[in-house]
């Protein structure tokens, strides 16, 4: 996700530290990830506040 909007890793955590970040999903190994609906949905969002 962060290659794809071009944002650093410690930026997204940043944004998730404050909420602002797409909704995230803990797997089994501890790992983060994000649904590309939750991601689609994040990213129209944020266009349409723009």
């Amino acid at each position: 996700m962060c290659a794809e909007i071009k944002i650093s890793r410690s930026t997204f955590y940043e944004w998730r530290a404050k909420g602002s970040a797409p909704k995230c999903y803990k797997i089994d190994n501890g790992e983060l990830r994000v649904s590309r609906e939750d991601l689609d949905e994040w990213w129209n969002q944020r266009r349409n506040a723009a």
